[in-house]
């Protein structure tokens, strides 16, 4: 195996251990939000996705920072362009959940279980999408 081809493969094996982690916590967040605003209407889950997205872009943005890119640029600036990233990331996530959770409700036996499902689903597509994005973007190498 190419040194390239080694270097970029355990680059993204350790995106996936980050964003492994990232992914729990910011799903479990999204998961005791959504619970605790239950009592904001048949969209709160909404308000729980952005909220989760927010924090959970932070943590995600130091983590990839030094674990994975291990880059020296300027902490401002990438996490500027990290959320750019994640932002378009987010968009895609609740324009997911916007679709995908009404076909849930009416097609569960436990409609309430439709944002918890559409979370799951919503996460595959952001991964590919996130990672690509960090890459060429967010920690670009000059």
């Amino acid at each position: 195996m190419k040194q390239g081809s080694y270097k970029s493969l355990q680059q993204f094996v350790r995106y996936i251990l980050v964003g492994g982690f990232n992914t729990v916590f910011g799903y479990g967040l999204f998961s005791i939000l959504n619970w605790s605003s239950s009592g904001l209407g048949s969209y709160g889950y909404m308000y729980a996705a952005f909220a989760a997205n927010l924090i959970a872009i932070s943590v995600a943005f130091l983590g990839y920072k030094r674990f994975v890119f291990r880059t020296q640029e300027n902490y401002f600036i990438e996490w500027i362009r990290c959320i750019g990233v994640y932002g378009s990331s987010m968009i895609v996530s609740l324009a997911g959940f916007a679709i995908l959770v009404p076909i849930l409700r009416r097609n569960l036996q436990n409609p309430e279980q439709a944002p918890y499902i559409a979370g799951a689903v919503m996460v595959v597509v952001t991964v590919l999408f996130s990672f690509l994005g960090h890459k060429r973007i967010s920690f670009r190498q000059k």
